[in-house]
């Protein structure tokens, strides 16, 4: 046996220096019975962070930091800048008279706002304005920018949850970025022309689809609640995920961004809901409401505009203290695209 230990040892040093390896070592890992993430459930209280976040504010400013953000790093991903494997996540401020300056970038984003309501996201030359609970997106290579009111005009500091595919752009190779010319773009349309164009369950006559991103920017919190109180009142509650919709595409009926799945729904006080594991990690964002996530063997109590992280493959139980809504993203297009997305209710 040690004669036979000896020999393969030689052999794999002779393999490594032609740079192979032997894959009978490395099966059991790269081939296992099921998903194995190193992501961790997490969650990171709001409470807790908001601090910190403003902080920032007095620290470095909007133009100097490009993006003032703090991005939220997964405990099992260190380093990575990723809260899953997939996915990035971060909190962003803007100050009162800031502006964030104009840029674009191969990589989606999607802004989901949690605080403060005088600020505006322009997109393509479009502004639209940021309330609390609005999602809100950058669709890939389009040019956009970010600025708050004066103080004088009323402006208060504004908070978000930026999601993007950073992570999966990275892997791939496939970043590229660049500055626009100004600080801000020209402004080309009304706020609310792509709203009218396409968010009222018609397109323009021409319209092409030319491009797998939504060609609406802004989703706001208002229409989605009421979507939401309708379904509760008139439908039927889900014994998994209470009442609960996914974020569209209106010129295709998929995805609002072609890597980044996005959704809202409602548990009502009392709400406990039944186990179910998918594999596409999710991120969720607390909008209103209070309860705990029961992720395999870990426990969270979550409140409003807390954000936690559920890994891939793992058991999920969701139940709601008092009426609850839920924000959450997850990379569930790209394992639809690659026939990888399988879920499991139990």
């Amino acid at each position: 046996m040690t004669n036979v230990k000896t020999e393969r040892a030689d052999y794999y040093s002779q393999i490594k220096k032609s740079r192979m390896a032997p894959l009978w070592e490395s099966l059991h890992n790269l081939v296992p019975p099921q998903p194995r993430p190193l992501a961790q459930a997490a969650i990171w209280k709001f409470a807790e962070v908001r601090d910190l976040v403003m902080q920032s504010g007095s620290l470095i400013t909007a133009e100097e930091a490009v993006r003032r953000v703090l991005f939220l790093e997964n405990p099992g991903l260190p380093e990575k800048s990723s809260i899953t494997p997939a996915l990035y996540a971060g909190l962003q401020l803007i100050m009162p008279g800031e502006i964030a300056p104009s840029h674009r970038h191969t990589q989606s984003a999607l802004r989901f706002i949690l605080e403060g309501s005088t600020a505006y996201t322009a997109v393509d030359g479009e502004r639209v304005p940021m309330k609390p609970g609005d999602f809100i997106i950058t669709p890939s290579w389009t040019w956009h920018d970010h600025g708050n009111k004066t103080a004088a005009e009323g402006g208060e500091p504004v908070i978000w949850l930026d999601g993007l595919d950073i992570p999966i752009v990275h892997h791939l190779d496939q970043g590229f970025a660049e500055n626009y010319p100004d600080k801000v773009q020209p402004v080309q349309r009304q706020s609310g022309d792509s709203m009218a164009r396409y968010a009222q369950n018609m397109l323009p006559v021409r319209h092409r689809i030319d491009s797998p991103t939504s060609p609406v920017f802004s989703y706001p919190y208002d229409r989605t609640r009421d979507a939401l109180d309708t379904l509760y009142r008139t439908g039927e509650l889900d014994a998994w995920d209470g009442v609960k919709l996914r974020y569209t595409n209106p010129a295709t009926g998929g995805y609002p961004m072609p890597t980044i799945a996005t959704f809202m729904q409602f548990l009502p006080a009392g709400f406990s809901g039944r186990q179910y594991r998918s594999t596409d990690a999710t991120v969720y964002a607390v909008v209103e409401g209070a309860g705990t996530a029961r992720i395999s063997d870990a426990e969270f109590q979550f409140a409003r505009n807390d954000i936690f992280v559920v890994p891939s493959w793992a058991a999920t139980r969701l139940e709601a203290t008092t009426d609850t809504v839920l924000f959450s993203y997850s990379d569930r297009p790209i394992l639809s695209a690659l026939h990888l997305l399988r879920e499991e209710r139990a």
